[in-house]
């Protein structure tokens, strides 16, 4: 049984109800003009994505926009919610970082509770969250452009706790996958080598996934995303098809061998994937008081049982009017709710590694 009032751990899927989880219906995001902002601040990390942020000299281009620049010095132990709340204090009317998507998540926190705007520049390695946004991570300085010439943006925002997220909060394997030394300097090469290991032998403390009607228990692998990701993507490194949907993604997987796993992620299908989308809170139960958690790709700990939930439209994020990211107008993206199975893991893998 678990420890902390969770549902017993018994190594299979319950269903209440027909289909679960109901999906409400939301409106298409409206960009409206940015104006009115006269204090902004920048949060600057020199060594994310290997020193991106002075390769493009986004601190000298910030401050001839008339931005505050704070340049953190990543091999001090800061709190960076803790510098964000104190720009805030100090006046500033706009938050922004140049950083990877870890460290976007936690100035964005800071950002949706003072009700300010967040600006995005892709300093980092992957940058997921600026690839959904539309933004160039060939030319992060390009971000800034949203300062003089921007448009805002209502997107949602996720929580682990108190913990604000971007793009995604992982448990079980996925987690021990960011642990993993090799992870941070090839994301993708280390995911479509040694997922298939993780998954089979995992070894964490017994999982429950549960979100209203739906429960999940000992799932090897747990994702849960600020929106739904666009394609079948069991390793959670795919495009989400907009950010303003009101609703968790959800990706429970469980394996039992790694050739097993493997297979499944040639045939784009992973043996016992469980995956809903849902506006409720997801939470996860496990038979220890901490947990190992990923939250985007960042190593952190949290207490059990962790309770995720969607802050639909609390965060503002300012953009560029131009992006080279944004779909024609008009076209509405596929609907998530039909999961549909890839061609083939390699065709998947290459077309993923050439947007990366």
């Amino acid at each position: 049984m678990c420890d902390h009032g969770g549902p017993a751990v018994t190594g299979h899927v319950r269903r209440s109800g027909a289909c679960g989880l109901a999906v409400r219906a939301v409106t298409e995001n409206v960009s409206r003009p940015a104006t009115g902002v006269r204090r902004p601040c920048l949060i600057v990390n020199p060594r994310s994505g290997g020193g991106k942020a002075s390769r493009f000299r986004i601190a000298e281009r910030a401050r001839a926009f008339g931005a505050q620049v704070l340049v953190i010095d990543d091999s001090l132990p800061q709190d960076l919610a803790t510098v964000s709340r104190r720009a805030v204090g100090d006046g500033a009317d706009l938050l922004g970082v140049a950083g990877g998507d870890g460290t976007q998540a936690l100035v964005a926190g800071v950002a949706a509770e003072s009700g300010l705007p967040f600006v995005v520049v892709p300093a980092g390695t992957r940058n997921h969250f600026a690839m959904d946004l539309g933004l160039d991570r060939d030319d992060p300085s390009a971000a800034l452009d949203a300062l003089t010439d921007g448009v805002e943006l209502r997107v949602d925002l996720g929580y682990a706790g108190e913990r604000a997220f971007v793009n995604n909060v992982s448990f079980g394997a996925y987690a021990a996958l960011v642990r993993d030394p090799a992870y941070r300097e090839d994301k993708i090469g280390t995911i479509v080598r040694i997922l298939p290991e993780f998954l089979a032998r995992h070894e964490g403390p017994a999982l429950v996934v549960r979100a209203g009607l739906l429960t999940v228990d000992r799932p090897d692998a747990v994702l849960v995303s600020n929106n739904p990701y666009q394609v079948d993507d069991p390793a959670g490194f795919g495009k989400r098809a907009r950010l303003d949907s009101g609703l968790l993604g959800v990706l429970a997987a469980r394996a039992e061998t790694p050739a097993e796993t493997a297979a499944g992620l040639r045939g784009g299908r992973l043996h016992g994937l469980t995956r809903l989308a849902t506006p409720e809170d997801v939470v996860i139960y496990a038979e220890a008081p901490v947990v190992p958690v990923g939250l985007d790709g960042e190593a952190v700990t949290l207490r059990t049982p962790v309770r995720c939930r969607i802050s639909p439209g609390s965060l503002r994020v300012w953009v560029p009017r131009d992006r080279p990211g944004v779909a024609p107008t008009g076209r509405r993206p596929p609907g998530w709710a039909v999961v549909r199975r890839a061609a083939s893991w390699e065709k998947r893998a290459r077309a993923l590694i050439r947007r990366c």
